[in-house]
C-alpha cells in the first residue's frame, strides 16, 4: 500500500487544553512533514458511538494510505486484552487506509462497510513514545506515536501482535429493519445543529412519499429544509446519505426533546 503521509485526528479533547496540541507534537517529533488533518476534537465526551459516526462518515473521503488515528476511550487505562496496565490498543488495515485507537467499538461503523485485513495489537514498545504510558494519555504515549511510525512507513505488523480480526468489538448502535408500513430505526448521532441523525439509509425513501413518526409526531418526508416554514420540523436525507430529522433554522434536538437511540418509523405514504 503507498503512503499518502495524510493522518487524520480525532477525539473528545475540546480545544481549551493542550491534548490535541500534545499529541501532534508527538508526531510532529517522528515525522514533521505528516500532513495532519483534524476531524474533530469535539466529540461529546466518552461518546464512542458519536465518535463511530463520524469516522464512519468522513473515511472514505480520504486517499489510500490515510492513517486514522481516533481517540476516544472512556475505558484508557483499564484491562481490555493482554496486557494490564494499558488495555486495547488496536491498529488495522483497510484497502483503503488505517485505523488506530482504542478497541471499543469506535471503529466499527467502517469496519461494517469495508473489510478488515490485518489487526494487531500495539504491544511493540518501540514504538510508543514511552515504555510506561500515562494511565489517562494513551492518545500522547502509544497511539500517537504508533499512527505517525505508521503513517512514516513502518509495517502494521512490526507495531504489534497479530489478533483476529472477528474479536474487533463491535459497537451496537440499535437495528434497522422493513416493516410492513416501511422502516423502522432509531436516532444513532446528533450533530452540532441539533439534527437527529437515524440509523435508516436514504435509499429507502428515494423515490417514495413518506413521513417520519416519532415520539407521537408525524413529520413529514422532504427534500430540503425549504419545504417547510422556518421553525417546522421535517424529516429528510442528509449529505451523508442517512434519514435525519431537523427543523428549519431550529433544534431539532432541544425543540422535540429526541436524544440517541430513540426509535422511529419511516411511514411510506404511497409510491410516486
Amino acid at each position: 500500500m503507498s503512503q499518502s503521509k495524510i493522518l487524520t485526528l480525532l477525539s473528545d479533547f475540546g480545544n481549551n487544553d493542550v491534548y490535541v496540541g500534545v499529541m501532534k507534537g508527538v508526531i510532529a517529533q517522528i515525522n514533521p512533514d505528516l500532513q495532519l488533518v483534524d476531524l474533530t476534537h469535539q466529540i461529546p465526551p466518552q461518546n464512542v458511538a458519536a465518535a463511530r459516526f463520524c469516522l464512519m462518515n468522513a473515511y472514505p473521503y480520504f486517499t489510500i494510505g490515510t492513517v486514522h488515528l481516533a481517540v476516544v476511550d472512556p475505558g484508557v487505562g483499564s484491562q481490555r486484552r493482554a496486557i494490564p496496565s494499558v488495555g486495547a490498543a488496536i491498529a488495522v488495515k483497510l484497502a483503503q487506509g488505517f485505523l488506530v485507537g482504542p478497541d471499543n467499538g469506535i471503529f466499527s461503523g467502517i469496519t461494517s462497510k469495508n473489510q478488515v485485513i490485518t489487526a494487531v495489537e500495539l504491544t511493540n514498545l518501540n514504538f510508543w513514545r514511552t515504555s510506561q504510558p500515562s494511565s489517562t494519555f494513551h492518545g500522547r504515549d502509544i497511539f500517537a506515536p504508533a499512527a505517525a511510525h505508521l503513517a512514516s512507513g513502518v509495517s502494521l505488523q512490526e507495531l504489534g501482535k497479530e489478533i483476529n480480526p472477528e474479536t474487533l468489538v463491535k459497537l451496537d448502535i440499535g437495528e434497522c429493519y422493513e416493516t410492513t408500513t416501511g422502516v423502522a430505526g432509531c436516532i444513532q448521532y446528533i450533530d452540532y445543529f441539533g439534527n437527529l441523525v437515524s440509523n435508516i439509509p436514504g435509499s429507502y425513501v428515494q423515490g417514495k412519499t413518506w413521513s417520519v413518526n416519532v415520539a407521537d409526531l408525524t413529520i413529514p418526508g422532504c427534500e430540503t429544509y425549504s419545504d417547510v416554514q422556518v421553525g417546522e420540523a421535517l424529516a429528510l436525507v442528509g449529505s451523508h446519505g442517512w434519514v435525519e430529522i431537523a427543523i428549519n433554522s431550529g433544534n431539532a434536538h432541544t425543540q422535540l426533546q429526541i436524544n440517541w437511540q430513540d426509535t422511529l418509523q419511516v411511514l411510506f405514504l404511497q409510491s410516486c
